[in-house]
């Protein structure tokens, strides 16, 4: 631009400064450029472009619908290796509880056999102190004993 194209005009003097107004001119003929109103015409495309094209295009759907199954494909497993993964976990859990459920079983078997064998043993010193209180007042009395009646 030329500087007669530019006018200044200065605005009222400030305690901060000075302040100016910048009008630019019209711009000249010459700088704006032209545009078409219309835009360019293509060439005409042939029936073999035309084909050509329409081939691609195929070959694009086909090769993003194969890359599509493959990832279903790979979901697919994922999905049955974790559910393969939380029955085989699920079945060992079962074992594991099967087993400490039958360990804590025979231990309270044990435990009660023990009980009860401890049990029939005190009725048999029971017994047997009852046998020989009666062999005693049987076969006489005991020294010490009073008949003072």
């Amino acid at each position: 631009m030329a500087s007669s194209d530019i006018q200044v005009k200065e605005l009222e003097k400030r305690a901060s400064g000075q302040a100016f107004e910048l009008i630019l001119g019209p711009p000249p003929k010459e700088a704006v450029p032209e545009f078409p109103l219309s835009p360019p015409k293509k060439k005409d495309l042939s029936l073999e472009e035309i084909q050509r094209k329409l081939e691609a295009a195929e070959e694009r759907r086909k090769s993003h619908e194969a890359e599509v199954l493959k990832q279903l494909a790979e979901k697919r497993e994922h999905e049955k290796e974790v559910l393969q993964k939380a029955i085989e976990e699920n079945n060992n859990f079962s074992k594991m509880a099967e087993e400490k459920l039958t360990h804590k079983m025979e231990a309270i078997k044990e435990n009660r056999e023990a009980q009860i064998a401890a049990k029939l043993e005190r009725l048999r010193e029971k017994d047997k102190h009852i046998e020989e209180v009666r062999k005693n007042k049987e076969g006489g009395k005991e020294p010490g004993d009073n008949e003072s009646d």
